[in-house]
């Protein structure tokens, strides 16, 4: 259980100890959390009540999900926002030769996606369309995710030919993530695993492995 007030250096110590991060791969992640904060006074990439969480709420998150899924290196982040988890895992690919595919339908939002993988030289692909667009041209991914998107019923139908084919689907679900997984049945067929968090102890990552 994480403290109420953000404690940045614990959290490091987290990503360092838990995650696997290293030290090259935090320095990006704190530049990445720079870009965010000054962005933000213009772009609203996340909810402003989080900012002071940050790296609670949005970069320790998502960078847990490397953790599931250590062998991936093809990764794709539908509805990436301000990149959570996008951004976040391609800082950490970026150390083992990975890549990823971020899908971001607003405009401002892309151009945000864009400047940080540049800046940062980040192994990430933008694609400012809307998903529906993107999907049939995209390679096929080790691993899809989604976060704060939509239901998980909604995400399994976005990648539905992806889940079919072998690609895994990682998608972070808080408190009410067994009302998504019952909704989410009576429409689709797949087999999932439940994962703890490392930030809230009533949440979960949905591991979905197969979809019939």
């Amino acid at each position: 259980m994480l403290p109420d007030r953000e404690n940045r250096a614990g959290i490091e110590a987290m990503l360092i100890g838990e995650c696997g991060v290293s030290r090259e791969t935090l320095e990006r992640l704190r530049a990445y959390s720079e870009l965010l904060t000054h962005w933000q006074k213009t772009t609203n990439l996340v909810a402003p009540s989080t900012i002071a969480h940050l790296w609670t709420r949005h970069i320790l998150d998502s960078a847990q999900l490397l953790t599931l899924a250590p062998q991936a290196r093809t990764w794709l982040d539908l509805g990436s926002g301000g990149g959570m988890p996008g951004l976040v895992l391609a800082c950490q690919l970026a150390e083992i030769g990975g890549s990823i595919d971020l899908v971001e339908s607003n405009s401002k939002k892309a151009a945000f996606l864009r400047h940080v993988a540049v800046t940062l030289q980040l192994p990430a692909r933008v694609h400012a369309e809307r998903i529906e667009a993107a999907l049939p041209r995209l390679p096929k991914p080790d691993v899809v995710t989604a976060r704060a998107l939509a239901p998980l019923s909604d995400l399994i139908g976005f990648s539905k030919q992806l889940l079919k084919s072998g690609t895994t689907g990682l998608f972070p679900k808080g408190r009410d993530h067994a009302a998504e997984l019952t909704e989410a049945g009576e429409h689709w067929h797949f087999s999932y695993r439940l994962h703890a968090s490392r930030t809230d102890p009533g949440a979960r990552i949905i591991e979905i492995t197969a979809l019939s």
